[in-house]
């Protein structure tokens, strides 16, 4: 008897299961309705802006955004908000953007540094590294191939040795690897001013040089001069002090300067 009591007094509120699944019903109501509409962004920005400052979560109170009315009693007031908006994205975008230059920078050192391995591979190939010299351009523009200018020529004279000419043969075979590249001839020459009726300066001097070499590879060697040109330093660019004479020596150069690939 006590039992059938006890199960007599357990009572379930069946009301609140309906109740429930009705929320639940119009909750999905909702949000179908919700995932049908469209939102407008500029208002949706200026609500949450108005809101943002009537809270304070702007530290100084009241402000303006730009130019316009203060913002702090609601939307109505915000002036110009999408250019604002707008103007704050592409901020943000410049600042995330690489450099424009950049991409073109690291493909000029790539090319620079292929170019100049394969330069050295040639002239050890070509068993000249010992006459030769050569180095990379630290902005990664060219790569140059340094020739004494004692070995090229005697002193005071534009006339190449024909001992040296085995040597600017082997550098004008490697040469023709590259003969859809800019390569321009240098000459310089040391400080000890120079004055001769064939030329009357270190700077007709170094030009003659250079030109010389220069026509050795496209008369001799059948070098394309289109992409070639050739010009004379003098004693303005030496590479070590002209006070002594092995100095000197090694500023009488002539440089071959074969240009990066990438313009």
């Amino acid at each position: 008897m006590a039992k059938k009591k006890q199960e007599e007094e357990i009572k379930t509120d069946l009301w609140k299961d309906t109740f429930s699944d009705l929320m639940n019903l119009l909750l999905c109501f909702f949000v179908l309705l919700y995932s049908m509409s469209s939102v407008d962004e500029v208002k949706y920005s200026e609500l949450v802006a108005s809101m943002s400052n009537s809270f304070s979560i702007f530290s100084g109170g009241a402000q303006s955004i730009g130019e316009g009315q203060l913002i702090s009693s609601g939307a109505t007031q915000l002036n110009n908000l999408d250019e604002y908006y707008s103007d704050m994205g592409k901020a943000s975008e410049d600042t995330d953007s690489e450099d424009p230059m950049a991409e073109q920078k690291k493909k000029q050192e790539k090319d620079t540094r292929k170019l100049y391995s394969d330069v050295v591979e040639k002239t050890e190939n070509n068993r000249i590294e010992d006459a030769v010299s050569v180095t990379m351009d630290e902005n990664y523009q060219y790569v140059m191939i340094s020739l004494s200018g004692g070995v090229l020529f005697d002193s005071g004279s534009a006339e190449i040795r024909k001992g040296a000419k085995t040597i600017l043969s082997r550098v004008a075979y490697i040469l023709k690897n590259y003969k859809d590249r800019q390569i321009k001839i240098e000459g310089h020459t040391d400080n000890v001013p120079i004055h001769t009726r064939e030329f009357p300066s270190n700077r007709w001097l170094s030009t003659a040089r250079a030109t010389k070499v220069l026509e050795y590879f496209v008369d001799e060697k059948g070098l394309s001069e289109k992409h070639m040109e050739a010009s004379g330093r003098g004693y303005v660019d030496p590479v070590t002090d002209n006070s002594t004479a092995a100095g000197r020596a090694k500023n009488r150069r002539v440089e071959i300067k074969i240009y990066s690939d990438i313009d």
